[in-house]
């Protein structure tokens, strides 16, 4: 959600990254940039996802959001954060603030303002939102669309966490996490059965990851339980509650390549009610149809789910860098979703980038979307070419002991 050149330098960077330049005293660093996008996609998106590129979000038939070929300018991937170091008896005590213009949700198509980060760590123990320990950030590819490989596990979650590993070899991560999901009744919305049935989440979202780096790159091997529940309301004599325990594993690296100061940025995941995780993955949970005559004609049913990354970075001179890669997310669909629910998305973008000087780059994007439909052969194919130009800035406001 996030293109990988300012987000390298920006997030949650990992234990190896950390440790290469470690404060000696209290510090305060201001980051931020502005970025300007302009381009045209040639086929047609849901509106409120206008100047990004999302599967999920493409026509379900066509007609659905109008004719194609559309024109886009915006500034909402400009950013700002804070970030603070002090050394306490009890461990160093950092604080990550940061947000952006990019609104989603209620929000969604807008220029608002967007909290990413809000996260404070001390020694091992941290609290607050930020990157989700299922989700390995470096796994983002150097491009500048801006929602990036739709089958990349992408999630900022409130969450406590523990990392009693950070060495620059070894990391280990365990976290609690806010529970949330997402349904598709679509369907059925309109049977009285489904009208008072409600969500719940019992219990937190419990995720751990490990990650070993070394000369070659890293590894990283991550996984999730969660437990979802959905309540019935009616007190009629169809009891639709219901639940589903949903489980993932995500397999996830980055190799330094000779050539080209290459680096090979990959990921396998495969689960079971995640796709809230996912960068764009459609519903968790969906209707499942019961043969006639059972207790419940319909129940919700957690659903399975494969995706893949791989995305390479090349840097041809100081002046000149490119990426090229493909992800994509396959979801198994149940009986109870209708003909046009989302059943697969491939995701793919080449780009050349030029970097004059260290605080500024520009360059040309093309990117492929591709929507299929459950049932009834419906595939839907966008293109879009983009330019973007970003100006950062980083200042560092320290006192040394």
């Amino acid at each position: 959600m996030v293109g990988g050149l300012w987000a390298s330098c920006f997030c949650a960077l990992p234990a190896m990254a950390q440790e290469e330049e470690k404060p000696t005293g209290p510090q305060l660093e201001v980051f931020g940039f502005a970025m300007t996008d302009s381009g045209y996609n040639f086929g047609t998106i849901n509106q409120d996802w206008f100047d990004v590129l999302r599967p999920t979000k493409l026509p379900s038939f066509d007609g659905e959001f109008g004719g194609e070929g559309r024109v886009f300018f915006g500034v909402r991937q400009s950013r700002l954060g804070i970030k603070s170091f002090l050394p306490t008896k009890l461990g160093d005590l950092k604080v990550h603030l940061e947000a952006e213009l990019f609104g989603v949700g209620d929000e969604a198509g807008q220029t608002t303002f967007r909290l990413r980060h809000a996260f404070g760590e001390l020694g091992q123990f941290g609290a607050g939102q930020t990157w989700s320990g299922f989700m390995d950030p470096d796994v983002f590819p150097n491009s500048i669309e801006y929602w990036g490989p739709n089958g990349m596990v992408f999630f900022r979650n409130a969450q406590i966490r523990w990392r009693p590993l950070q060495g620059p070899a070894h990391e280990l991560h365990l976290s609690l996490e806010s529970p949330g999901g997402s349904a598709d009744v679509d369907n059925y919305s309109q049977r009285i059965e489904l009208e008072g049935v409600t969500s719940r989440f019992p219990a937190p979202d419990v995720v751990a990851h490990y990650r070993y780096s070394g000369g070659f790159g890293h590894v990283q091997l991550a996984g999730i339980v969660r437990y979802l529940r959905w309540d019935d309301l009616n007190g009629d004599a169809i009891d639709l509650a219901g639940d589903t325990v949903g489980a993932g594993v995500a397999l996830s690296s980055n190799l330094k390549l000779p050539w080209k100061k290459a680096v090979l940025r990959l990921q396998v995941v495969y689960g079971k009610a995640i796709e809230n995780y996912m960068n764009d993955a459609g519903a968790d949970v969906a209707v499942q149809l019961n043969p006639a005559g059972s207790a419940k004609p319909v129940e919700g049913v957690g659903l399975k789910m494969l995706s893949t990354v791989a995305f390479l970075d090349l840097t041809w001179s100081e002046l000149f860098t490119s990426t090229i890669g493909h992800s994509f997310v396959n979801v198994v669909n149940s009986n109870g979703q209708g003909d046009n629910a989302f059943s697969a998305g491939n995701y793919a973008l080449a780009n050349v980038l030029v970097h004059p000087t260290e605080d500024l780059f520009f360059g040309p994007e093309f990117s492929w979307g591709q929507r299929r439909n459950f049932r009834g052969g419906y595939i839907y194919d966008d293109f879009r070419l983009q330019f973007s130009m970003q100006y950062s800035f980083d200042h560092t406001f320290k006192k040394e002991k």
